[in-house]
């Protein structure tokens, strides 16, 4: 009996023995497959996910340092330029066309505006004869009180300082539709430079007339040119006045 009791106590404690190691080579193979189990791969997809999402961020972070170099590097905007000679004007009568000439070549230098006076009744050949005592321009040469009318447009000469005033010289002075033009405006606060073209005669009395026509504004000497007279020659007479 004692013998029976034994042998059952004896394969007792061998199940426990047998159940104890079964269990720790149980975890100790878990243990080894998890140890031995790599950890998830990142899928090609995500790769690409992540590679564009860095090369997106670092595409935007050079566009910014770009945009911001650019902008340091341009000049802070200014506001348009006013014409470096808004004040200037270039008043002219031209029956022929070459104080027309001058008259352009003036503004060309100067940047200033222009103005025609253009007679009402424009002259004709015919009217410009000087070998014809009884032409038109003859006939108002040789009476001062005579003013020819002024077909142009009227112009105001307000915000001007400066006026050239051109025209041709006609039997030694200015045509008479000149003194048409200097009665009909007031010259106050301005300087007006006269020029003439002509084949050879001087501006004579002409600006001296005007300037007591005027009775307004400060008149300096003219000058009388040719009609083919250069805008170098012209800038160098300009620069002189000043």
């Amino acid at each position: 009996m004692k013998r029976m009791i034994s042998i059952m106590i004896a394969a007792t404690m061998l199940t426990i023995a047998l159940t104890a190691c079964g269990g720790s080579s149980q975890a100790q193979t878990q243990s080894a497959q998890a140890a031995e189990t790599p950890t998830p791969a990142v899928t090609e997809e995500q790769k690409e996910t992540a590679e564009a999402k860095s090369q997106t961020e670092a595409e935007q972070e050079a566009e910014q340092e770009e945009t911001t170099q650019e902008t340091a590097a341009e000049p802070a905007s200014e506001e348009p330029a006013a014409a470096e000679h808004a004040d200037v004007l270039v008043a002219y009568f031209s029956a022929t066309g070459t104080t027309k000439g001058v008259a352009e070549r003036i503004a060309n230098v100067t940047g200033a505006d222009m103005y025609e006076i253009i007679a009402a009744q424009p002259y004709t050949e015919e009217d410009l004869n000087y070998n014809d005592n009884s032409t038109r321009a003859t006939t108002e040469q040789n009476d001062k009180s005579v003013r020819p009318e002024i077909g142009s447009e009227d112009i105001s000469l307000e915000g001007y300082t400066t006026i050239y005033l051109g025209f041709p010289i006609w039997w030694g002075e200015e045509p008479r539709i000149l003194d048409t033009f200097i009665e009909k405006y007031d010259f106050d606060g301005i300087t007006v430079i006269p020029f003439c073209t002509s084949g050879g005669s001087g501006i004579g009395r002409s600006g001296s007339n005007m300037e007591e026509l005027a009775g307004s504004g400060t008149w300096q000497d003219g000058r009388r040119f040719s009609g083919n007279v250069s805008e170098e020659e012209l800038k160098s007479w300009i620069e002189g006045l000043q």
